[in-house]
């Protein structure tokens, strides 16, 4: 009965320690934004066209305009220029649902943001 429960934990161990990263990863940060008409805009008035930019535009009027809805939560990771800079490719290697990309283009919806240390995912609240 010993040697078993040894090859369990050793089968156990292995498993942990070849599951991939995203699976073990704890989120860096969860924020929730209001994505208003100010955020479907960038700074030259031009309408944006995809999920990623809107959020990255939120982060923007957030952190360096100071243009802040009443619902939007404050964030650390994106209060760097560098960071922000980041965000699509980083939505683009998580996941936006269909959902949420459908409400982010056509309303103003309430937003989840997960950061991680190399993805980003967002749904809708």
């Amino acid at each position: 009965m010993r040697l078993a429960t040894l090859r369990l934990a050793i089968l156990a161990l292995a498993a942990a320690a070849t599951a991939p990263a995203c699976a073990l990863a704890a989120p860096l940060e969860v924020y929730e934004a209001r994505l208003s008409a100010q955020d479907h805009f960038n700074s030259n008035g031009q309408r944006l066209t995809t999920a990623a930019a809107i959020i990255r535009q939120d982060r923007a009027n957030y952190h360096k305009y100071g243009l802040r809805d009443p619902e939007d939560e404050g964030d650390g990771f994106f209060a760097s220029a560098e960071n922000r800079e980041r965000l699509e490719a980083l939505i683009a290697r998580g996941s936006v649902t269909p959902r949420a990309a459908r409400a982010i283009l056509n309303g103003t919806p309430l937003i989840v943001v997960t950061v991680f240390d190399d993805y980003v995912d967002v749904d809708v609240r």
